[in-house]
């Protein structure tokens, strides 16, 4: 196929992802009727319909979702070698998008955000905060930062943060005023406990170990949350336990607006991972990304020693 019909293939994925000629257009900066004649000219040059067109709806062919499964990576493999092109100075630059989980947000990435703004005024970052995994080849973006568990082998997955985390159990002291406290997992099923429900639509089974026996406790409650942010409002508010992570508790715990309980249940586990895929060099604004944030993360006396 001539390099020219590059520019159509990449109006083509456009349109088949976002279900609409006139999104397209916007998203591209042509007019609706300038893709549309890309699109039929692609199509008459293929010999196949591609997208399949009603008044009221655009969506693509099973020959269009064929073609668009191919092109999304290589795609996005043009766009991240021409950012890289772009970047090759001694600067780096350009968008970074990066999905991560909400919480993980908070405790790993704003504390030191600004000093890697500062760093690299050239860099613009973009964080969609989003618990559940997504396609991020797909969905546009650089990288994620997941749990080294959920990630499959296609993906580059380098540390990032502390390399250990914990999930704790808290609660508020007046609710503990009004009752014992718990002292093993199985002891929370007679008290009020705040429930995570999942991106997946499970609820979330609390991951408790100690001495090398692992439980899951499916908690029940009178609150479900889908944020670890919530969750800790509302144990603030003695509304009943939660099991977060570390970081996003600490300051309440020093505050003294919450206290951790059965603390020799709460095990450790590897930290988060930020991940991309495989196929693709990284950009520099990425490993400038990670290696801030993986240098912040060091203990003071390791820094600069490598």
């Amino acid at each position: 196929m001539p390099r020219a019909d590059l520019a159509a293939l990449s109006v083509f994925a456009t349109v088949a992802e976002r279900c609409s000629f006139r999104a397209a257009a916007r998203e591209l900066g042509l007019s609706p009727s300038a893709v549309s004649h890309a699109v039929s000219a692609l199509e008459a040059r293929l010999g196949v319909r591609l997208l399949a067109r009603t008044t009221r709806s655009v969506a693509p062919t099973e020959a269009g979702r064929a073609l668009l499964r191919e092109l999304q990576p290589a795609l996005a493999g043009i766009d991240a070698a021409v950012g890289q092109a772009m970047e090759s100075g001694a600067n780096p630059s350009g968008l970074l998008r990066i999905t991560v989980p909400r919480s993980v947000v908070e405790v790993l990435i704003m504390p030191r955000l600004g000093d890697f703004v500062r760093a690299y005024p050239g860099i613009a970052v973009e964080f969609h905060a989003e618990n559940g995994l997504i396609d991020i080849v797909a969905q546009g973006f650089d990288a994620g930062l997941r749990f080294g568990e959920s990630l499959n082998s296609e993906m580059i997955a380098v540390p990032f943060g502390p390399r250990q985390q914990r999930l704790v159990a808290i609660g508020a002291p007046s609710l503990l005023a009004e009752r014992p406290p718990p002292r093993h997992p199985r002891d929370l099923v007679d008290h009020p406990c705040l429930a995570m429900r999942l991106t997946s639509g499970a609820l979330y089974a609390w991951e408790m170990e100690k001495d090398g026996e692992a439980i899951d406790v499916a908690v029940t409650g009178p609150l479900i949350f889908n944020d670890n942010r919530l969750i800790l409002a509302a144990v603030i508010q003695g509304l009943g336990f939660g099991f977060i992570l570390e970081g996003l508790a600490a300051p309440a715990i020093e505050r003294g607006e919450i206290v951790r309980i059965m603390e020799d249940w709460c095990p450790i586990f590897p930290g988060f991972f930020l991940y991309y895929p495989s196929r693709r060099q990284m950009r520099p604004a990425l490993r400038a990304f990670i290696d801030f944030f993986s240098e912040a993360a060091k203990p003071s006396s390791e820094r600069g020693l490598a």
